[in-house]
């Protein structure tokens, strides 16, 4: 080999429909199971390693991790406000709130995403655009 001879990356190999909408459903689970297993804040750490790995494999999975890690980034906020709360004797019922909003959406979100459509989850902010 000479040293004017240089390597190239092949370029990623796109993911099939079906593996994009299964990675895009996994995107939203991973999510509710980082809820369950995290206490509630580690929900975005699943969507995040699926967008860092897949993002340029599937726009599709791209656009669902993001839409997840917006609105998980939203529900944290969200969560350390109710948690201040709880001072006042509110932040139980808006904690709880958050638990079962995040849990319907995120089911309803892999339905969505399975069936190859695309979701937005009320009442996040965009963060990742």
């Amino acid at each position: 080999m000479t040293n004017d001879q240089q390597f190239t990356a092949a370029p990623p190999r796109p993911l099939s429909e079906h593996d994009g909408r299964l990675w895009a459903m996994l995107t939203h689970l991973s999510a509710l199971i980082g809820i369950v297993i995290g206490a509630g804040f580690v929900g975005w750490l699943g969507p995040l390693i699926i967008f860092l790995v897949l993002k340029d494999r599937s726009a599709f999975v791209a656009e669902h991790a993001k839409a997840t890690l917006n609105f998980q980034i939203t529900m944290l906020i969200a969560a350390v406000v109710a948690a201040l709360l709880w001072i006042v004797l509110v932040g139980f019922l808006i904690t709880a709130a958050i638990y079962v909003f995040v849990i319907v959406f995120s089911i309803v979100a892999a339905v969505a995403a399975n069936r190859g459509q695309r979701y937005e989850y009320p009442l996040s902010i965009r963060f990742l655009r």
